[in-house]
């Protein structure tokens, strides 16, 4: 069973077949697919799921703070379930693809009191880009 489902369990969230399926695509380590890989992956496993309950549900997730919606430089959003770890992302600036990563140290330490300008910071968001190892090899 995902963590994901756990959560959501925990949560009395209900647990429908679409939303099941939804979920156990979800399932992973640096899982980040777009709504349509999302479709693509649960039809594979309940042909019947229509794209609206797979963009209803990823919504609905993303609403109750079980999943984190990624936009990167205008690709299509996709869609993280490690809701409940902080972390942050790195970026291939060719192919797009994602994967979460866990820098040492508090990132809103790393912002100088003069470059606040009296704002209380709450949190932060760090994408790191760069080019992954089977785009550099290509």
């Amino acid at each position: 069973m995902s963590d994901l489902l756990e959560r959501l369990r925990d949560r009395g969230w209900r647990l429908t077949a679409q939303r099941r399926v939804v979920a156990e695509v979800l399932d992973g380590d640096h899982v980040h697919y777009t709504a349509d890989e999302v479709h693509a992956r649960a039809s594979e496993r309940l042909p019947e799921i229509a794209r609206a309950t797979v963009y209803n549900t990823l919504s609905e997730l993303v609403s109750i703070g079980e999943v984190i919606e990624v936009s990167t430089d205008g690709r299509a959003k996709r869609y993280d379930p490690n809701a409940r770890h902080t972390h942050q992302h790195l970026v291939c600036s060719q192919c797009g693809t994602i994967r979460d990563v866990h820098p040492s140290g508090d990132p809103l330490a790393n912002l100088p009191e003069t470059e606040r300008y009296g704002f209380t910071i709450a949190d932060a968001t760090i994408t790191y880009r760069g080019t992954c190892p089977q785009c550099t090899s290509a």
